[in-house]
């Protein structure tokens, strides 16, 4: 088991689900979903293409019914990279998996055998490139401030990341989880960890450069739950990470063009929680450097980009 895994409590599960328990879910979001044809079937929570063969076809058998016309789009699982072979993509290719995502977590190799991950990068390069072949999705999921990483460390697996352009990426700030090996190493103080706001910063900035090169981030931080809450001894959680992250990408925008003054900033009505931060942090930390903005939804009629400044 890697270093920081404790499936349990990130997947919310307490058991492993069986066929019945899997096509019972399925039958109940078919019911009330409208827009099946834009919707997927999920296997999150762990590796999908590691489990027994048998359990794996038995899950997949069972969602069949609930997908193609009139049903729900096709598929969507996560797994390691070491576990992509040309059979099993042959399989998932049978049972209409189309989007594929690996734990990467990251592309240097020293952080990989210190996290016991149980692969290196090149693992990565080639199950994307198989995966890329055989025409699914691709995703990449990576994990920010490891055991052994370093912000240059992290920056370089977006770099690798973006060389090999996935369709999608999920980051992933470590949060150490009581029963893990991290969770020992930060016990006896072998684990520093740095500050959520300089989380914040790193991964606003992998956010911004992913979205430069056409990459979807489609998830920034754990989603919030009271059991990752409960089991969190340490490292970067926040129910609404990825907001923070957002604010920080506009706050940095604006600081690069203002200077000291007073400033109205007009921005599209849905961006105004993000341009004027949580808690109001943007605001505030223009305030300390001697400029006041005022941020107001532009009426829907008006053309603009992302904000405006007058």
């Amino acid at each position: 088991m890697c270093s920081f895994c404790n499936q349990h409590t990130i997947s919310g599960a307490a058991h492993v689900p069986d066929a019945e328990e899997v096509k019972k879910t399925c039958r109940e979001a078919f019911s009330y979903i409208k827009n099946k044809e834009n919707s997927e079937i999920a296997f999150f929570g762990g590796s999908f293409t590691a489990v027994p063969e048998k359990y794996r076809t038995e899950l997949l058998q069972s969602v069949q019914e609930f997908i193609g016309e009139e049903g729900f789009g096709g598929i969507r699982i996560s797994t390691r990279p070491d576990c992509i072979d040309e059979k099993i993509l042959t399989e998932l290719k049978k049972y209409h998996v189309t989007a594929i995502e690996l734990g990467c977590q990251s592309m240097d190799n020293e952080v990989l055998i210190l996290n016991e991950r149980g692969h290196d990068a090149e693992s990565v390069r080639r199950a994307s490139e198989l995966i890329r072949a055989y025409g699914f999705e691709l995703g990449h999921q990576m994990m920010t401030g490891l055991y052994g990483s370093t912000p240059e460390k992290d920056s370089y697996t977006a770099d690798e990341i973006i060389k090999l352009h996935p369709d999608t990426v999920r980051i992933y700030p470590v949060v150490i989880l009581a029963g893990t090996r991290l969770a020992e190493l930060y016990s006896e103080g072998k684990y520093p960890v740095y500050s959520l706001d300089e989380m914040v910063s790193y991964c606003s900035g992998y956010m911004k450069r992913f979205e430069e090169n056409g990459i979807r981030v489609i998830k920034c931080g754990l989603h919030a739950s009271e059991a990752v809450e409960g089991e969190m001894l340490g490292g970067y959680y926040h129910p609404a990470f990825r907001e923070l992250c957002e604010s920080r990408i506009f706050r940095d925008r604006l600081d690069a063009v203002l200077s000291p003054g007073a400033y109205n900033i007009f921005v599209k009505p849905s961006l105004v929680s993000k341009v004027t931060g949580q808690k109001r942090s943007n605001i505030k930390y223009f305030t300390q450097k001697g400029i006041t903005i005022k941020v107001i939804p532009a009426e829907q009629k008006e053309e603009i980009n992302v904000f405006k400044i007058t």
